[in-house]
């Protein structure tokens, strides 16, 4: 019987990733599918602003997470509150040993091409020792902005990492390539590690893919 409730959780988990989903700080929607791939949990990526008296966060955009159905399948029977250690750390685990997984973030907040460029570039910098690789990452995504003259509300931007490199695109229009795993590693643990940039992403992960 207890087998046989923790199938039909598990059953119950795996049907809500087929749903799209709302980033409720942003209200932000995610479609339920990207290339093939399964939405897993949305989050939001604030920054703070500092003033004299108090400080403030500015909501810059919302990221979905997109991964495998194996990443999914080691999730399904693992509690999200019983089993959280466990769980978060086979959510990073599992995203980059069963790849592809993609990353789309859609601007909330307007920022310039070299400062969005440079942000990203900066949260991946500490997770990945070639600077030369992460700086071609940091050029596809400034040439991409650039273009547009800046990152405006409802910007998008697409990091499809594989095993064998991360795809840039911006908008929906394809950017380039970096060929390097280890790069694309380094940008799943930027959302994925204990000092990511969005918790709530991670939250709502094991909200949408674990049991209670």
């Amino acid at each position: 019987m207890t087998n046989f409730i923790l199938n039909v959780l598990a059953f119950i988990s795996l049907v809500a990733l087929c749903q799209a989903m709302t980033d409720g700080a942003t209200g932000i929607n995610f479609s339920p599918n990207v290339n093939g791939l399964d939405l897993f949990g949305v989050g939001v990526r604030k920054k703070a602003v500092t003033f004299p008296f108090a400080v403030y966060y500015n909501r810059v955009y919302s990221v979905g997470m997109y991964a495998s159905s194996a990443a999914k399948g080691a999730l399904a029977n693992l509690s999200r509150q019983a089993d959280k250690v466990k769980a978060l750390a086979t959510l990073g685990s599992s995203i980059k040993s069963n790849p592809p997984t993609s990353f789309l973030l859609k601007m909330n907040f307007k920022v310039g091409a070299e400062k969005m460029a440079s942000a990203i570039a900066d949260s991946v910098t500490p997770r990945h020792k070639n600077a030369d690789e992460v700086d071609a990452l940091k050029t596809l995504i400034f040439d991409g902005v650039s273009a547009k003259g800046a990152a405006t509300k409802g910007t998008t931007f697409q990091f499809d990492c594989a095993s064998s490199g991360i795809d840039v695109s911006v908008d929906g229009k394809k950017q380039g390539n970096v060929a390097s795993g280890g790069l694309s590693t380094a940008f799943c643990d930027v959302y994925m590690d204990d000092k990511c940039v969005s918790s709530a992403l991670r939250e709502s992960c094991l909200e949408n893919c674990c049991l209670p």
